[in-house]
């Protein structure tokens, strides 16, 4: 990579066109990496996608494009908005036209295929068989039938070869393309020039029928594998797919139906039972039940009324509603969605490194082998034929494909089916690291509870004598309107439900981990914990009993002094998440340790915890001492992962090996973390490492089946066998596996569409 400064580096996803097999995606990624201004850039076989950091100042996307055509493929953006609505419809088009033109191939060359390989019988089985006429047998015939299938059919393989032999480079096209001309150009020397080998007491064999059905089994490899790759892909296109087309927008008093990408910001927009919400907004006016599963994963209907958000692409179930549009086209919280797995599956995982190292040499060394093969077998034995059969066994057998792919389609299914659950991975590092998870650190408020904390028990040491809980309540209130911490509009909240009239305060301060403070009609108010109190020299001995009572039950308890001498404390309870309970035993069954970090108070922490079965507590810790406590995990030699919703958290978020945010939490702790969870349930998590276990489990397969085929295919189509049993591997059947070996691999990468959470394998 170039040396780039990392501000002002931006993201760009191209599309690729032209690539063949992992030596083409290594290729691309040097051509993208040497562009002056580039950060960074992944290039995925896979997903036929690079996605690129650089820096705008120093390039443009038309420069990395540039180097990309200059490397000999072809390269274009995908903008947010088209991630949003599918590929474009040149794309589709060009699609399509491969396809087809694949498939005519494929039935051309298999038709001429079959014509070759049954006239070829006598010959391979060494018998005589008259049901075979023998003009099918004719070189010449043979030559004409075979010469369509040559350069028509494998035409693609010539020109790939060409354009990786211009820029010094080697591909599986190359392979190809030498293994099946050295048996196309050999067999026409024997047609053209049969005294040659009979002068030499040789028979002029010839060896169409293996040119033509390796080049016809590749192509249909080639097929195979396209399909497949392209279900990998299918969790995009469903994402895609879930946005509604039109919306029906209220402009000058009337209704009119307009395009999804027409639809502007603070248009009214009523939707009816049934229909999908257009865009994300805020609801005006009616009220209704939203089925948010297709987004969050949740199977229940949410109640929405006046004041509440509506994520675009949910489907409205029972009433009408209109409401003011705040997000759309690439702001949308679906084209976020669609974005966040675009980029996890172009990115590509630490895994992938040691085949990208063996598959930017793999070419050139089979080459070499090859041409070892030859010489020693035309050196050993001195026969040409031998010697050209084993060579072209041995090209057409090699294959980086298998290792290009067994990373990349892991992931785009891995990261495809976490979206499915609610999941969002931002990157292939991300999920693999995620099953090495060893502690998990949960944020109490907003994570293991529900965040949204509500007043139960208030008393003041003057008790209810002249309305003094209702006077001093008055003074809280005032203050607390000015925080934005939960536990602050908790207390405006109960204020509010007591008929308050709020007043002003002045001198508002918040003191991080502490509490706050701010002037009232001249008195000083502060609201916070013991430890801060005590800190201010004011005693808190009078309501010592209830304040040990109420964190007993789990209660957060706040203490309220005037003019700094206690009067009050407030018993403030967030309710646990129903799935809490569930979520963290089933953590613990995966052998993980599950910690609770908070800032509440021991007692108070520990009560939450026992609720839940959590049994270490890191409690009473401020906001900024919360990356510490993580980091003082990792130094006991653990790998961290921190769950957290708040501001307050991104820091320990970032400082984790693996930070999750909950989807309901803030756009900062979101943006600091590895994995979202968009439901906000701590069951998520149990998914994430389940599913990154599954993955991980997935791509070992791949990586084992092919460094096996290679390591075992090589030598066998060598002839290593042949001193032993006598048995020489047909190029023909070299041509099938390669083509099994890719296609394989895919297929294998595509059984993760069946992991299901609820189970310990997939």
């Amino acid at each position: 990579m170039n040396s780039t400064s990392t501000k002002n580096v931006e993201n760009v996803n191209l599309k690729l066109r032209g690539m063949s097999c992992a030596a083409c995606a290594n290729s691309i990624e040097s051509a993208i990496s040497n562009v002056p201004g580039v950060a960074e850039c992944n290039v995925n076989f896979g997903a036929e996608q690079a996605t690129v950091k650089y820096n705008p100042r120093q390039t443009s996307i038309e420069d990395i494009q540039n180097a990309v055509e200059a490397a000999g493929y072809s390269a274009y953006s995908l903008q947010s908005q088209e991630m949003v609505t599918g590929e474009d419809d040149a794309e589709k088009a060009a699609r399509i036209a491969e396809s087809r033109d694949l498939i005519r191939k494929i039935i051309v060359g298999g038709i001429i295929s079959l014509l070759l390989i049954f006239g070829s019988l006598p010959m391979m089985m060494g018998l005589e068989l008259p049901f075979i006429p023998a003009w099918l047998h004719n070189p010449w015939l043979q030559l004409i039938l075979t010469a369509p299938v040559q350069f028509w059919c494998g035409y693609r393989f010539y020109i790939g070869a060409w354009k990786a032999f211009k820029r010094h480079a080697a591909t599986m096209d190359t392979l190809i393309a030498l293994g099946t001309s050295a048996a196309f150009f050999y067999s026409l020397f024997a047609t053209v020039f049969p005294g040659f080998f009979l002068n030499q007491g040789l028979m002029p064999e010839v060896y169409y029928e293996t040119a033509a059905v390796i080049i016809t089994m590749i192509l249909l490899g080639q097929w195979f594998e396209n399909r497949a790759k392209r279900k990998t892909s299918e969790a995009i296109r469903q994402l895609m797919g879930l946005q509604a087309k039109n919306a029906r927008v209220i402009r000058n008093g009337q209704e009119i139906d307009v395009p999804i990408n027409e639809v502007q910001i603070n248009d009214t927009i009523l939707v009816r039972p049934g229909e999908k919400i257009p865009v994300d907004g805020e609801i005006i006016s009616g009220s209704s039940t939203i089925d948010e599963a297709m987004v969050t994963g949740e199977s229940i209907p949410v109640k929405k009324q006046p004041g509440d958000e509506v994520i675009g692409a949910t489907i409205n179930k029972t009433g009408s509603f209109r409401f003011k549009a705040t997000r759309v086209g690439a702001d949308t919280v679906l084209a976020q969605i669609v974005k966040l797995v675009q980029d996890a599956q172009g990115s590509k995982a630490p895994i992938q490194r040691l085949a990208d190292k063996i598959t930017g040499w793999f070419v050139p060394v089979v080459i070499a082998i090859a041409i070892g093969t030859f010489v020693v077998w035309f050196t050993v034995m001195g026969n040409i034929s031998l010697a050209l059969i084993n060579t072209v066994g041995l090209l057409i057998i090699a294959c980086p494909c298998a290792l290009g792919l067994a990373t990349p389609t892991s992931v785009m299914v891995g990261t495809g089916k976490g979206a499915e659950n609610g999941i969002l991975i931002k990157g292939a590092e991300s999920l693999e690291l995620a099953h090495k998870i060893q502690t998990i650190v949960l944020d109490k408020t907003g994570t293991i509870t529900q965040g949204q904390p509500t007043v139960t028990d208030y008393a003041t040491v003057k008790g209810v004598t002249d309305g003094a809980e209702l006077k001093l309540l008055r003074l809280i209130a005032a203050v607390e309107r000015n925080s934005e911490h939960p536990l602050a509009e908790a207390v405006v909240r109960y204020a509010q439900s007591q008929n308050i009239d709020l007043v002003e305060a002045v001198d508002f301060e918040a003191i991080a981990g502490s509490g706050v403070q701010g002037i009232v009609s001249d008195r000083l108010i502060q609201i916070g914990t013991q430890r801060w109190m005590s800190e201010l020299g004011i005693k808190t001995d009078t309501l010592q009993q209830q304040k040990d009572t109420w964190e007993a039950d789990g209660k957060t308890v706040v203490l309220i002094a005037v003019d700094n001498e206690l009067e009050g404390i407030m018993g403030i309870a967030d309710a646990v998440k129903p799935s809490s309970t569930a979520a963290v035993r089933a953590l613990r069954n995966l052998d993980l340790e599950v910690v609770m970090l908070t800032g509440d108070n021991q007692k108070t922490a520990e009560a939450i915890a026992r609720q839940v079965g959590i049994v270490r507590v890191e409690a009473e810790v401020c906001p900024d001492q919360k990356a510490v406590k993580v980091k003082e995990l990792q130094q006991e030699g653990k790998t961290v992962a921190m769950v957290g919703d708040g501001i307050n958290d991104a820091p320990a978020l970032a400082q984790a090996d693996v930070g999750i945010a909950i989807g309901t939490g803030t756009d900062v702790a979101i943006a600091a973390s590895d994995i979202t969870l968009i439901s906000g349930e701590l069951q998520g998590i149990v998914t994430a490492i389940k599913l990154s276990k599954a993955t991980i489990s997935n791509i070992r397969q791949n990586l084992f089946f092919a460094f096996v085929y290679n390591v075992l295919g090589i030598p066998i189509a060598a002839g290593i066998l042949f001193p032993f049993f006598g048995w020489l591997l047909n190029p023909i059947i070299a041509g099938g596996a390669m083509a099994f070996s890719s296609v394989s691999v895919v297929t294998n990468a595509l059984r993760l569409r069946n992991f299901n959470p609820s189970k310990s394998r997939f």
